[in-house]
C-alpha cells in the first residue's frame, strides 16, 4: 500500500460541466479526500475551483487523468501566485492577513519571503497589497 500524499491543484472548468458530479466521481471511484479551498462555478460560465487531494499518489494521478479526459484544465497551485519584485516594497502587509503562513518576514533582513507550497489562494495577500506587486494567475 503506498503513502498518502496531498497535491493541491487549480481546476478549471469548461461550461458545459459546471453542473456535472464530477467532484463526486473523485471520491468515491479513485479514493480521494478533498479540501476545496476556493471555487467559483456559476451556470452558463467557466467555473474554477481550487482544492487539495489527499489520496495514494497513484490514485491522485488517475484522478486527474480522468479530469483532464474530461476537458477540465489543471494546474499546480503552486504556479499561480506571483509576485512581481520590481513592484514589491517589502512593507510586509501580506504577511500580517496570509492565513496560511505563505509568505513571512525574514529577520533581520525585514524582506518578505513566499513558500508556494503553503499557499491556499485566498487572495487576501493580493487584496492588500499597495503596490500591487501580487497577483494570481489562473
Amino acid at each position: 500500500m503506498e503513502q498518502r500524499s496531498a497535491t493541491r491543484i487549480v481546476l478549471h472548468f469548461p461550461e458545459h460541466l459546471v453542473d456535472q458530479p464530477i467532484i463526486t466521481r473523485l471520491v468515491r471511484e479513485h479514493d480521494l479526500s478533498l479540501n476545496i479551498l476556493k471555487a467559483t462555478i456559476n451556470p452558463h460560465e467557466q467555473g474554477l475551483m481550487v482544492m487539495e487531494l489527499l489520496g495514494e499518489p497513484a490514485e491522485i494521478q488517475k484522478g486527474c487523468d480522468y479530469l483532464r479526459s474530461l476537458g477540465i484544465g489543471i494546474q499546480s497551485l503552486t504556479q499561480d501566485l506571483r509576485r512581481n519584485d520590481e513592484k514589491c516594497i517589502q512593507c510586509g502587509q501580506c504577511v500580517s492577513v496570509c492565513p496560511s503562513g505563505a509568505q513571512t518576514l525574514s529577520r533581520p533582513s525585514m524582506e518578505v519571503a513566499l513558500d508556494g507550497e503553503k499557499c491556499i489562494a485566498c487572495e487576501a495577500c493580493v487584496a492588500v497589497c499597495p503596490t500591487h506587486a501580487l497577483s494570481m494567475n489562473y
